[in-house]
Formats: structure tokens, C-alpha cells, sequence
């Protein structure tokens, strides 16, 4: 009886202190989108370099995958179309994308190609809550 006692109370314990073990959440995967509007709007050699530049965020760690091109030209009014170039990546998770950020391919692709040939730009980052 004694023991049964001891058992709960180190159970009670283990409980309230937070210490009992507990499924540890993975990381979920990030993407970053970056829609670009050009200083020439339609100019199809800065599209191309925008484009192609985007092609070495692949040699990155933590990067998944890569995705970028042109506007797809729409009359529907819930597409905007207005932009030059939209580049997709898909990062293992959340450090991945900050280490992106500093990481001296995309550093170069800023300040080489994104600032000399693009106006304006819109990035937005999200948790994919799909895969875990």
C-alpha cells in the first residue's frame, strides 16, 4: 500500500512539475514567396536574370526547392497579374529561411541582380501547417 502511494505521488509530481514526457513537435516547413515588379515592366532580359538567378538559391542549405517565372496574363478579378516575376522557395523550416537571408548566394542575387533591375517587390512567409 505504501508503495502504491509513493508510485502516485512521484506520478503527481512528474505531472505538475511539467516533466513527464512529451512528443517533441518537429519543425514545419516555410515557404517565401517574392513577387517582383521590374523597372521596365516587361522586360524579358531582366525577367530571365531575376529568373535564373533564383535558380542558385538551390545550392542553399535548407532550401527544398526552388520555383520562379513570369506573371500568367489574366482577365478573371481575383488573379493579380500586374507583377514582372514571382520566385516560390520551399525551406526545411523557419532557421532555414534565416539563414537564407544571410547566406552570401542570396546576398549576391540582392544586391547584383534584384536591386539594379526591380521597382518594387513583396515577399510573404508562411508555415506549411500541411506537413509536419
Amino acid at each position: 500500500m505504501k508503495r502504491v502511494r509513493v508510485v502516485i505521488c512521484a506520478a503527481m509530481l512528474l505531472l505538475g512539475c511539467g516533466c513527464w514526457p512529451v512528443a517533441v513537435a518537429r519543425p514545419r516547413p516555410v515557404g517565401h514567396v517574392v513577387i517582383c515588379w521590374l523597372n521596365q515592366p516587361g522586360d524579358s532580359q531582366a525577367r530571365h536574370k531575376l529568373i535564373t538567378v533564383s535558380g542558385s538559391f538551390r545550392s542553399i542549405p535548407g532550401v527544398v526547392r526552388v520555383s520562379a517565372g513570369q506573371a500568367i496574363p489574366s482577365a478573371r478579378p481575383v488573379v493579380e497579374s500586374s507583377f514582372d516575376v514571382a520566385v516560390f522557395i520551399y525551406f526545411r523550416d523557419y532557421d532555414a529561411l534565416m539563414r537564407y537571408e544571410q547566406h552570401p548566394v542570396h546576398r549576391a542575387a540582392v544586391e547584383r541582380v534584384l536591386k539594379p533591375l526591380v521597382a518594387r517587390y513583396v515577399v510573404y512567409d508562411f508555415t506549411d501547417e500541411l506537413r509536419r
